[in-house]
């Protein structure tokens, strides 16, 4: 049996939808403080170091990505996925951490994908995945060094960097086997039949295919990359039985991984800590970066 077949498997809907609302664990104003955090201090990186806004995916997709820090020679990359439940935010509301890694002659990556429920679930894994590939054929352009683009990603978010991960899709994007060498998933979720049973379920219309396609969980990464999966202290419950269940399963399969938590911390400030050089978190990517 997979280990992602038992993950919350005996809870009831009620449980569940306690366990997977991460809205509760702040109070309405201090979420709308932090989204609005989000906003504004990607405007601030913006006026400071944008190199490329409203940068096209080639097709033509109508997907876009800003690029923040020009370099004159190819630098690593942090590909940073907002959340906000595959249904919400935008790439406006992620560039904060831009300044900061700019600081250390690292580029910052902010794409947008398309949202539930506009579109299927696939249709947004895909949309990860092709931006993930355009910045890999295109790194010379972008001043990116293609070897060391790091995927960082927050809630829904990270789990779009883990899918990045999984085996069996690089060929039909003409990628090598495992392009990602390094990954930093904050506050993600791996497995999707328990959010299949609670309220995201609403707006994500999840079937049985696509919890078992896109469930990063299910198709874990070979050994090669180097992890790190991080959370707030103050997260729900179900996110944290998430990372932990991921974690666990890659180290199990051989990865190099780390499992942080950040002290003081809840699922929607824990990734501002980007922000500050001096934080936990900032000094894990900074050497995830280092070391790739």
């Amino acid at each position: 049996m997979l280990v992602s077949d038992a993950l919350d498997a005996t809870f009831s809907r009620d449980r569940l939808d306690t366990d997977y609302d991460a809205r509760a664990t702040v109070t309405v104003e201090t979420f709308e403080t932090i989204i609005e955090a989000y906003a504004s201090r990607t405007r601030e990186a913006k006026r400071a170091c944008l190199f490329v806004e409203d940068h096209p995916l080639e097709p033509d997709t109508g997907l876009t990505l800003d690029v923040y820090g020009r370099t004159d020679t190819p630098r690593p990359a942090v590909l940073f996925i907002h959340g906000g439940y595959w249904r919400a935010l935008s790439k406006d509301h992620s560039g904060f951490m831009a300044p900061m890694l700019a600081g250390h002659g690292i580029v910052t990556i902010a794409p947008d994908y398309r949202l539930a429920p506009d579109v299927r679930f696939g249709e947004i894994v895909a949309d990860i995945r092709k931006t993930f590939a355009h910045v890999w054929h295109h790194a010379a352009e972008l001043g990116i060094d293609r070897r060391r683009i790091v995927p960082v990603g927050s809630s829904a978010g990270g789990h779009l960097a883990a899918s990045l991960l999984q085996p069996g899709w690089q060929a039909e994007y003409d990628l090598p086997p495992v392009p990602v060498h390094a990954a930093m998933p904050v506050s993600g979720l791996f497995d999707l039949a328990p959010i299949a049973r609670c309220h995201p379920q609403q707006w994500l219309g999840l079937n049985d295919a696509e919890i078992e396609d896109f469930s990063p969980l299910r198709h874990l990464p070979s050994p090669g990359p180097r992890i790190v999966t991080a959370l707030g202290e103050h997260e729900a419950p179900g996110f944290v039985r998430q990372s932990r269940a991921w974690h666990e399963a890659i180290v199990e399969n051989g990865v190099h991984a780390e499992h942080i938590v950040i002290a003081g911390r809840n699922h929607f400030d824990v990734i501002l800590d980007l922000c500050d050089t001096r934080s936990k978190l900032a000094r894990a990517l900074l050497d995830l970066v280092a070391g790739c």
